[in-house]
């Protein structure tokens, strides 16, 4: 899995609205933070409008701003809905399974399998309030995950 400029620019825009919940964002103003351009920045947040995430109001006080509460925010359900499936390779995805023409004597697919339930694990159990938060860490091995308060 690659995350494309798209997918990390949709990231950060929710990032910045999530720190302004409940208030209009212009999108100059995110545009600035996120240091994408207001063109592409567009794009995105009408994608991210479409989806449920974010509601725009238009006008001279107008801008984007959350539709949603950032602990509802799945950064694994953004990922995929922005970037598609979350595996490395075809053979290995679950909801874009490509077959493979070694597939009964592969000795890699067990390792992307790995590789996308590592990664489906991280981005799904990450919420945008985890990242406002910052509740990600690494642990022993370089192994992520978010932290717990309980």
């Amino acid at each position: 899995m690659k995350v494309s400029s798209r997918g990390e620019y949709a990231l950060r825009a929710l990032l910045v609205l999530g720190q302004q919940q409940g208030k209009v964002c212009p999108i100059n103003e995110i545009a600035k933070q996120t240091l994408v351009t207001v063109k592409y920045l567009e794009q995105i947040l009408l994608q991210l409008r479409k989806l449920g995430y974010v509601h725009s109001k238009r006008g001279i006080q107008g801008g984007y701003m959350l539709r949603l509460s950032p602990t509802d925010i799945n950064i694994g359900e953004v990922i995929r809905q922005i970037e598609g499936p979350l595996s490395p390779m075809g053979c290995a995805s679950t909801t874009a399974y490509v077959p493979c023409p070694l597939e009964d004597k592969c000795l890699l697919k067990p390792l992307w399998t790995v590789v996308r339930d590592t990664i489906a694990r991280v981005l799904e159990q990450t919420t945008l309030d985890d990242l406002l938060n910052k509740r990600i860490t690494t642990g022993i091995g370089g192994e992520s995950f978010v932290k717990n308060e309980n």
